[in-house]
């Protein structure tokens, strides 16, 4: 085996900018030789005007304070299409509505905050009450959209009536970016339209976004994808390439999770190159860190690389 390659140690000058650091880590090992890849991936992929832009938000990324980084990559046209979880979009409308997620402690006394009404996402408190202004707001869309539709369409419904431009369905909206939440129902606009079909019709078509999305699937030209985690939102993006001739050209990964036990989520690149979901010549990396650290760092350090 030759060895052509040797560590180059990473450098911290003062005042470096992001781009300039991760820029350091470009001879590096472990996390930060990966997090340099996953940057020159990324710059690549956002560069490539014939390339269709995926990406799958799961986890408690907005509650964490990550908003605003996926609503002005929206606006940047760096995401063509967004999967994601009901639970993000219910706390981006939260948000929207000029209600706020805290700063708490995961070491909180549970039982004490369940009798004060304060919910806790690890180290996030969200007071019980923004519910009762969530249901209001929520009930209050339901009656202005059409019985029938599907949940893009409902999504598109939603962003509309927001004002916040910092928000992820908002800008969405603005931009005519496609949401889909394929397991909708599991979250609280869920329970909500449940609420609101006990006395009203409401039909939202789980099927209808197959045939926009697949679609989109074979008009790309090249295909690229950032997720963030894995569950839903990473199968329902991947698996849109099983029916098209193509598979992902780009692929960044951004999880914790671990692939022994089979889990989609700590499920690996290469695996899906066995599925066909990402090509066998494509670019790829899995991150393994926290994605509210390596996820705004990848983008600033991308809109920092001076970009053509």
């Amino acid at each position: 085996m030759e060895l052509k390659r040797p560590i180059k140690h990473a450098k911290i000058e003062r005042d470096m900018t992001v781009n300039e650091l991760v820029e350091a880590f470009s001879g590096c090992a472990f996390g930060a030789g990966r997090l340099f890849e996953a940057v020159d991936i990324y710059r690549e992929m956002i560069k490539d005007r014939e390339c269709t832009k995926f990406f799958g938000l799961a986890g408690a990324m907005v509650p964490a304070g990550m908003r605003q980084v996926v609503s002005g990559m929206i606006r940047d046209r760096e995401i063509d299409i967004l999967v994601t979880t009901g639970a993000n979009l219910v706390h981006d409308i939260i948000e929207s509505m000029g209600l706020h997620h805290y700063k708490g402690t995961d070491v909180a006394d549970d039982v004490q905050l369940k009798h004060d009404a304060v919910n806790r996402i690890y180290d996030v408190f969200l007071p019980e009450r923004h519910f009762t202004d969530f249901e209001e707001k929520m009930q209050s869309i339901f009656r202005e959209i059409p019985e029938t539709l599907s949940i893009t369409e409902l999504l598109s419904h939603i962003g509309a009536k927001l004002d916040d431009d910092n928000s992820i369905l908002k800008s969405a909206y603005d931009t005519g970016v496609p949401v889909y939440c394929p397991a909708i129902q599991d979250s609280i606009i869920g329970l909500q339209a449940w609420l609101y079909k006990q006395t009203k019709p409401l039909n939202v078509d789980v099927f209808a976004d197959m045939r926009g999305l697949i679609d989109r699937c074979y008009e790309a030209k090249r295909a690229g994808v950032m997720i963030v985690g894995g569950g839903v939102p990473k199968n329902f993006i991947l698996q849109s390439m099983l029916v098209t001739p193509r598979s992902f050209d780009y692929a960044i990964q951004l999880t914790m999770d671990r692939p022994e036990t089979g889990g989609l989520s700590g499920a690996t690149l290469d695996e899906a190159r066995s599925w066909g979901k990402v090509g066998e010549n494509a670019r790829a990396v899995t991150v393994y860190s926290d994605a509210t650290i390596t996820l705004p760092i990848i983008v600033a350090a991308a809109k920092s690389g001076k970009i053509k």
